[in-house]
């Protein structure tokens, strides 16, 4: 089925729809997965002391995300198909029942099996929003409402850590979840007051087989990435099968998508210049965050030494930076072009990524790792929201929810891959020095779970086997920062690939635009 939205049907001089309450719907709907992302990772520390598990904790993420990635193509594809409001109504509802589960865990293993459901939710909150505000705002004006839809980030990442800090640190993590349900209530009604869908109905096949291929091709993927080198080491059998499956399932995966009816990623998208690099740089993108996020806190607390509540609102100056830059954004690339602003942005994200690897020592007070938080926010607002205006600004309606989730596609899959490959590098560390500890710690020999004892209560922490803890976890975190480095050059490097001046592309079976 082929569908049109009222709002945008505005330039063709039809009744103008109330974009700004829509705005705000869409602003609260993103709100749910901000104030989720921005909660977790400041309450980490908290999770594992009740739930044990550090060294599964990077699930949390990677199974989130990896839901996430392999759903939000099928919501593009399905948007196309059903119209974006159904799309989106259902992964609300998916999210929240995956919010109050997770609150409700007893385990870290459920926990995470919880997480990869609100993962599901989030595939299509995430892109449908965006796609939303394609729909129904100019090419003008897209930039700066993008900005409002990443202002919620900010404004998440300022409220979101250092309430989840206060639950984390005086009540109990669990409640972090259940704020979700408040706000996606809100989102609920004022959508279906305000969006309004006229759909065409016709014949459609979802590409089910594609979806459950990718899934194990990306989940023996990760479990290889984080078990490698803790479980088993990376030359055994279990690594070597894992990989090799995971490689036969991707390659399978292609296969299927270029002979499926209805791809949930058609070839198309991976063979047109300006898609590939903007959804390699995506990728990127995607790495850089979620090392940020997941390891930022943990360093704060950890090593710095803080409690949960100012490690909170260290990360929350990274999402300051973004929104403030995300808004002048607009301005930028209308100015020059979207591939000069994103190849700032990137610079600027390297720049954030190298002050962590070299300005931020383990001595460091917490005004540095703010102040490289901020700097890495400025380069993300940049350089995302450059190349997502891109791709949605060459295609038609018709092809726009497809662009845009397999644009959130590859920054989800740069997620879940980049918090793998960066988990996989702490746990190494901290398994090798836990493995080789002084005999006089008592600590030879011990699991990665003895990281904990660097976070101590309320960050105050005593005695030899604390203070080798801490080093220890420092030297993991600052390999994960270095690592980090490397992420944003390749995401720079693919920049370069973009077209200096965008043009609409052409398809000889685009229907005609709707009057």
């Amino acid at each position: 089925m082929v569908t049109t939205t009222q709002p945008s049907q505005v330039g063709a001089g039809r009744v103008r729809p109330r974009r700004g309450p829509i705005l705000v719907a869409l602003m609260l709907s993103m709100g749910i997965a901000a104030l989720d992302a921005t909660i977790v990772a400041t309450a980490i520390p908290q999770i594992v002391g009740n739930l044990g598990g550090y060294s599964r904790y990077p699930w949390l993420f990677s199974i989130y995300l990896l839901t996430q990635a392999v759903s939000v193509p099928i919501y593009g594809r399905l948007s196309d198909l059903f119209g974006r409001k159904p799309v989106l109504f259902f992964g609300i509802g998916v999210f929240l029942g995956g919010s109050v589960l997770c609150g409700a865990a007893w385990s870290m293993t459920s926990l995470i099996i919880f997480r990869g459901i609100q993962g599901i939710g989030a595939g299509a909150i995430i892109p449908m929003t965006t796609t939303i505000v394609g729909d129904i705002y100019t090419l003008e004006e897209r930039g700066k409402i993008q900005g409002y839809i990443s202002s919620v980030w900010g404004m998440a990442s300022v409220v979101g850590p250092a309430l989840g800090g206060v639950l984390a640190q005086y009540a109990s993590w669990r409640w972090i979840f259940y704020l979700n349900i408040p706000v996606g209530v809100a989102a609920v009604v004022m959508l279906q007051r305000y969006l309004r869908e006229d759909v065409v109905r016709r014949r459609h096949r979802i590409d089910y087989e594609g979806a459950v291929v990718l899934t194990l091709g990306l989940s023996m993927l990760i479990l290889g990435l984080l078990e490698g080198g803790v479980g088993w080491a990376w030359g055994s059998g279990q690594s070597i099968g894992l990989f090799a499956g995971a490689a036969v399932l991707l390659g399978l995966f292609v296969y299927i998508e270029r002979h499926a009816v209805e791809p949930m990623l058609p070839p198309w998208v991976f063979s047109r210049r300006i898609l590939v690099a903007a959804n390699i740089a995506a990728t990127a993108i995607g790495a850089v965050l979620i090392g940020l996020t997941s390891f930022v806190p943990s360093y704060a607390q950890g090593v710095v030494g803080v409690g949960a509540v100012l490690a909170g609102f260290a990360m929350a100056a990274m999402s300051v930076g973004w929104p403030l830059a995300s808004s002048q954004a607009s301005k930028l690339y209308l100015r020059i072009d979207f591939r000069d602003t994103a190849i700032i942005g990137n610079v600027i994200m390297i720049v954030g990524c190298l002050l962590f690897a070299v300005y931020v020592h383990e001595n460091s007070g917490l005004g540095r790792v703010a102040l490289a938080s901020f700097v890495t926010g400025v380069g993300l607002g940049f350089v995302s929201i450059a190349i997502l205006v891109a791709v949605q600004s060459v295609v038609g309606w018709n092809r726009r929810g497809v662009v845009t989730g397999a644009n959130m596609f590859t920054r989800s899959l740069g997620s879940a891959v980049g918090v793998a490959i960066f988990g996989s590098i702490a746990n190494t560390t901290l398994a090798s020095r836990f493995r080789h500890a002084p005999a006089g710690l008592g600590l030879s020999g011990h699991s990665i779970d003895t990281a904990r004892l660097a976070f101590g209560q309320h960050g105050h922490r005593s005695g030899a086997a604390a203070s080798y803890a801490r080093h220890s976890l420092y030297l993991a975190s600052h390999r994960v920062f270095w690592a980090l480095v490397v992420a944003a050059v390749i995401g720079l490097v693919t920049q370069f690939l973009l077209p200096r001046r965008v043009r609409p592309l052409v398809f000889p079976d685009d229907p005609p635009a709707p009057a």
